[in-house]
This record gives structure tokens, C-alpha cells and sequence, in this order.
């Protein structure tokens, strides 16, 4: 079973992590696939397959997976996708949790936010660098030690050889020649291994995910666009974290082989209950022994959730205080003590979720 404590699923641990920073950052995955155009997932009529990780779990073992039912609900705002916001004197506006994936069951909004968004005269998304990739890709090009080594420096050289058997094994089984890509830096590989064959194949075929359509729809219907940050300041985010971390994650992501489909369906799971606040407790209730990753798990979550909740929020106060706004960003934003949630609250906005 992929949840039990095994050496498999420390694997499954940093599997989860680095598929949740994919998710946490929109705009990696639209590298990916620009950087991976003739990858097998675009080759081949590629289908959907995964099981979902808790299911299997609460039948095989229920009071682990009671353990992580009490750990979620521990954790503040940890259940709903949407958020309604209400201060005096502005009209109310919407918080609206994403998850950045081309899957019909995430791209359909549920029929209160779709109302919601229908209403809105202003639309917020992390980004909208990713509606022109051109563009995006033009930008980061001037920065190009955020994706790749510039130094003469291979991804080989962080290595051990049998490090490097792993490395090109796993690139081997989804059809991504070696040399292709030995300059990249990690995390720019693993955007590309850590999302399920399906999900690639369907951005190859210029599906988009949710956010994307969200901005397409706001666009077409005259609504004001708004972005709160630019794809290099998210790319920044996931470069300040440790080397190490990066280089071991892909490893092992790339150990996991075709089960990071089973990883890809349980989060689709949780996101559609809108258990946000079970994903963290997943990590760290069913998973015992990636106690041990605490300090990475730490680093990962102050630069790419923290840090960014707080820039997020000074950004967005301006622009919601223009009332009817509709701001969707990454699900894994919302919950927490210093989850966006709570930010609004301190700013003064009475925040209730929406059934």
C-alpha cells in the first residue's frame, strides 16, 4: 500500500511535496511543456489512470486514515474552495481556490464560484504571464540561471553515478533523452516528471488549466485581469530552496515511477472535497517516517506558501477594495494560520466559505 511506512513512501512523501510545488507554482507546468514539446506524453493518445491514495487507505488501514481526518481538521480553513469577502462600505468579493491542472474535473467550476466569477467585474490570478507564453518565455530568458546551469555546470555534477543510473532510467521511461536536458536545473525537470503522462499530453494538446480559462473567460467577457505576480518572481521562489532538496526530490519522484498517477488522482480527490487542509496532514501523519525531511518540509512551505501569502496579499488589497472581484490563486494559499484566509481577516474583511 503507497501509504504505509516503507522506504516507498518516503518516496511518496517528496513525490506528494514536489507535485503540490507544481501546483503551487502555475507557471512551471507551461514550461514544462514548452520546454518538452515532442516529450512521449505528446507522441501518444495517452489516458488518465490513478487511484486515489485515501480511499485505499481508509479501507486497509482506517485508523491511519482516521489520523489524518483529525490532524485536517485541526488546521485553520483547512475545508472549502470558496471564500466570500466582506468588508463595510465595499461590495463583496470572492476568494477562489485553484488547482493548476488541465483535468475536466478542475477546469469546471462548482456552480457557486462559476456565479460568483459571473458576477465579478475584476478577475485576479497569480499571473498572467502564462497567457502569452512567448512573452513569459522571452522574460525569463534574461534570467537564464533560473532554469538552467550557466556556469558549465551539469545536473550530473550533483550526482552520485548511481544517482545518475536513476536520472537516466527515469528519463529513459517517459521518452526525455538525457542530453537533452542535462543543463536544466532540477526543478525544471521535475515540473516535468512529477505531473501524470495524461496531464502533459492534454497541456501539449493547448488545454488549459484552470486559472488559464478563468483568465480566457475574464478576457473575452470584458472583465479587468489582474496578476500579482510575474512567472520570475515565482521561479525566484523555487530556486531559494536548497540544491539538495531539488536533486533529491526529482530522484526519488522518478523512482515512483507511473505511481505519481495515484498521486496526481488523490490530490484531484481532495481538491474536489475541497479538503485543502488534508493535504499537509497526509504529508506528515500518513507518511511517519519523512519526519525526518521536517527541515526541508519547512524551507518548502516558508518559500513557497508563506512568503508568497504575504505578497499576495499586499498586491491584492488594492485591488479588491474596488469590491466585486473575483481572485483565484493556487488551493494550497488558502488554509493555514498564515494561510490568505487569515490575511484578509487581519486586513479587516469578514471572510465566510461558501457551501
Amino acid at each position: 500500500m503507497i501509504l504505509a511506512p516503507t522506504k516507498a513512501d518516503r518516496i511518496a512523501h517528496l513525490s506528494l511535496k514536489l507535485l503540490a510545488a507544481i501546483n503551487v507554482l502555475l507557471f512551471l507546468s507551461f514550461v514544462a511543456v514548452a520546454l518538452l514539446a515532442s516529450s512521449r506524453a505528446h507522441a501518444e493518445a495517452v489516458t488518465c489512470s490513478g487511484a486515489d491514495m485515501l480511499a485505499g487507505l481508509q479501507k486497509s488501514d482506517p485508523a491511519a486514515y482516521a489520523a489524518i481526518e483529525k490532524e485536517a481538521a485541526t488546521v485553520p480553513n483547512g475545508k472549502g474552495l470558496l471564500w466570500k469577502l466582506e468588508k463595510a462600505g465595499e461590495k463583496p468579493s470572492w476568494l477562489f481556490g485553484t488547482m493548476h491542472m488541465t483535468d475536466p474535473r478542475v477546469v469546471t467550476l462548482p456552480p457557486a464560484a462559476q456565479k460568483a466569477f459571473d458576477g465579478a467585474d475584476t478577475v485576479i490570478i497569480e499571473t498572467t504571464d502564462v497567457l502569452d507564453q512567448g512573452k513569459m518565455m522571452a522574460a525569463l530568458a534574461k534570467e537564464p540561471d533560473l532554469m538552467m546551469f550557466t556556469d558549465g555546470k551539469t545536473l550530473n555534477a550533483f550526482l552520485s553515478p548511481d544517482d545518475i543510473k536513476v536520472l537516466d532510467k527515469g528519463l529513459d521511461a517517459r521518452g526525455i533523452p538525457a542530453a537533452s536536458v542535462a543543463k536544466m536545473k532540477p526543478w525544471m525537470l521535475s515540473a516535468m516528471v512529477s505531473l501524470p503522462a495524461c496531464e502533459m499530453a492534454r497541456k501539449n494538446e493547448g488545454k488549459p488549466v484552470l486559472d488559464v480559462n478563468l483568465a480566457e473567460q475574464a478576457k473575452a467577457a470584458g472583465k479587468d485581469l489582474q496578476g500579482l505576480e510575474t512567472a520570475a518572481d515565482q521561479l525566484r521562489a523555487m530556486a531559494s530552496l536548497p540544491m539538495e532538496q531539488h536533486v533529491k526530490g526529482l530522484l526519488e519522484t522518478l523512482k515512483l515511477g507511473d505511481r505519481i498517477n495515484d498521486v496526481s488522482e488523490t490530490m484531484i480527490v481532495l481538491y474536489q472535497r475541497g479538503d485543502i487542509g488534508m493535504i499537509w496532514p497526509l504529508f506528515r501523519v500518513a507518511l511517519p517516517e519523512a519526519a525526518e525531511d521536517e527541515e526541508g518540509y519547512a524551507a518548502f512551505e516558508e518559500a513557497m506558501i508563506t512568503k508568497r501569502n504575504k505578497t499576495m496579499t499586499e498586491r491584492a488589497l488594492p485591488i479588491l477594495a474596488k469590491g466585486d472581484t473575483f481572485m483565484a490563486v493556487g488551493a494550497l494559499h488558502l488554509p493555514g494560520a498564515d494561510g490568505l484566509v487569515e490575511h484578509f481577516r487581519k486586513a479587516g474583511y469578514t471572510v465566510t466559505a461558501v457551501d
